[in-house]
């Protein structure tokens, strides 16, 4: 491509960020003809489409690739602000992160980044295939997702273990002795409603423990206050990180459907190989803070 033009990839990122070249400008305090301009600029340099137009303006592979080079630019420029005793904006930093973690040990590990601020956070939600095609793409600096035997990783990235999340079928004890009063069996599993987040864990959970395949009700939702409700208010048992419930359970608000068969999920940091101060720091504080609380 020749040289690149800083100041269009500020726009092109800008576009990204935001959704629309409309919002890209309000942002930039530029006109919308001047975001058009120098976005058909870069197109003409690139000689390939850079921005899929739409409701909302989506990268191509390629248009995403020079966002991903851009941050990382400005990563670097920042850190070397810093060395230099120059004021600096904080730079923004894209994750994604699977939905369990989310909810129990990720942000025990944002005190030390957040406060004072180093780093701006761009928080995904993000399953294992959309995470890795993130990462791919360059559109997060790094993911934690579950890990897959035979799965290659993101081009490029570096991966680490983080540990396992455990996983424990629970219900409320009225739950429980309505559906499982004669015992968790694969008769009783055949009835009762589960509330059902993750198909593919559900469905090797109830193998492993009962040998049931196949179809079994049950409600599906995300990890959310709607799930959780439903199994507070007896609406149905599922499995939860035990990080997420143990105090419900020693209160005896839920109980175990299956004492000692809990669900471990191993669980891997990607990330780019992109040495900064932010981005080692968010890395070490990751790794730590899944280490004191995963099982190793």
């Amino acid at each position: 491509m020749g040289t690149l033009d800083y100041r269009a990839l500020a726009v092109l990122d800008a576009v990204v960020s935001q959704g629309s070249f409309e919002k890209a400008a309000l942002a930039l305090g530029i006109s919308q003809s001047a975001v058009s301009q120098r976005i058909k600029a870069l197109e003409d340099t690139a000689g390939r489409l850079l921005i899929i137009r739409g409701q909302p303006a989506v990268p191509t592979g390629l248009g995403m690739r020079l966002v991903s080079h851009h941050r990382s630019v400005r990563l670097m420029e920042a850190a070397l602000d810093i060395d230099l005793g120059h004021s600096t904006s904080m730079p923004e930093i894209a994750l994604a992160v699977d939905s369990a973690s989310l909810s129990t040990w990720f942000p025990l590990c944002l005190q030390p980044l957040l406060a004072p601020p180093r780093c701006q956070l761009k928080i995904h939600s993000a399953a294992r295939e959309q995470a890795l095609q993130l990462v791919q793409q360059g559109g997060v600096f790094g993911a934690i997702i579950p890990a897959s035997h035979g799965a290659l990783p993101a081009s490029g990235a570096d991966v680490t273990p983080l540990g396992k999340l455990r996983y424990v079928c629970v219900a409320t004890p009225a739950f429980a002795a309505h559906w499982f009063g004669d015992g968790y069996s694969i008769e009783a599993a055949r009835l009762a409603p589960a509330i059902v987040s993750d198909a593919e864990l559900m469905a090797g959970y109830l193998h492993q423990t009962l040998g049931l395949q196949g179809s079994y009700p049950h409600h599906s939702m995300p990890p959310s206050a709607a799930s959780a409700e439903c199994l507070y208010g007896s609406l149905g048992y599922g499995l939860m990180p035990l990080l997420q419930v143990s105090a419900a359970l020693a209160a005896e608000r839920l109980v175990e459907l299956t004492p000692g068969q809990p669900v471990d999920v191993a669980l891997e940091w990607h990330a780019w190989n992109l040495d900064t101060p932010f981005t080692r720091a968010l890395s070490e504080q990751i790794i730590s803070t899944a280490r004191r609380y995963l099982l190793q």
